[in-house]
C-alpha cells in the first residue's frame, strides 16, 4: 500500500467521527485508531415539554414529534464519506426539495476513498428536507434526506 493511500486513509478517520478503520488491500492490511482522551461527559438536559395546545404529540419513549414529520421517512448513507448534491459542481443537485422521487432514482454522492457511490432511493415520495450538507463529511447510517412517502 503506498503512503499516498495511507495518508488518504489518516485524513479520512481525521475527519470523521469513526474511532478506527482497518483496510486491507493487496494482502496487506493497515488500522488506524484514534485515541481521544477520557473525558467524563455530563448528560444533555432533557428537552422541553412542549406547551398545552402546540399540536405537537408525545411520544411516550422521548421529544416531541412533530405531526407533519411524524410520517417521513430518512434516507441514510450506507458509508462514510463526504456528500455530494450533484454529479459536479457545474451541475444541477440530482434532487431539490420539493422533487418527487422514484425507487432507483439517484438522490446523491458519497464519496469514499476516491469511489463515488451513487445513492438510489428505495422508495417513492417528496424530498421535504436535505439533512447533509454539500462538501462535507457524512457517517455510515447518517440521515441524508427526509421524505414524505407517496
Amino acid at each position: 500500500m503506498d503512503i499516498d493511500r495511507v495518508r488518504e486513509l489518516v485524513k479520512l478517520v481525521e475527519d470523521s467521527e469513526i474511532n478506527e478503520l482497518e483496510v486491507t488491500d493487496e494482502g496487506q492490511t493497515i488500522r488506524i485508531q484514534k485515541h481521544a482522551a477520557a473525558a467524563a461527559y455530563a448528560a444533555p438536559p432533557p428537552p422541553p415539554a412542549p406547551a398545552a395546545g402546540s399540536g405537537a404529540m408525545v411520544d411516550a419513549a422521548g421529544p416531541a414529534v412533530d405531526p407533519v414529520r411524524a410520517g417521513w421517512r430518512e434516507v441514510r448513507s450506507p458509508i462514510v464519506g463526504t456528500f455530494y448534491h450533484a454529479p459536479s459542481p457545474e451541475s444541477p443537485p440530482f434532487v431539490s426539495v420539493g422533487d418527487r422521487i422514484a425507487p432507483g432514482q439517484t438522490l446523491c454522492i458519497v464519496e469514499a476513498m476516491k469511489v463515488m457511490n451513487e445513492i438510489e432511493a428505495d422508495f417513492a415520495g417528496v424530498v421535504r428536507e436535505i439533512v447533509a450538507v454539500n462538501g462535507t463529511p457524512v457517517e455510515a447510517e447518517g440521515v441524508l434526506f427526509l421524505v414524505e412517502p407517496a
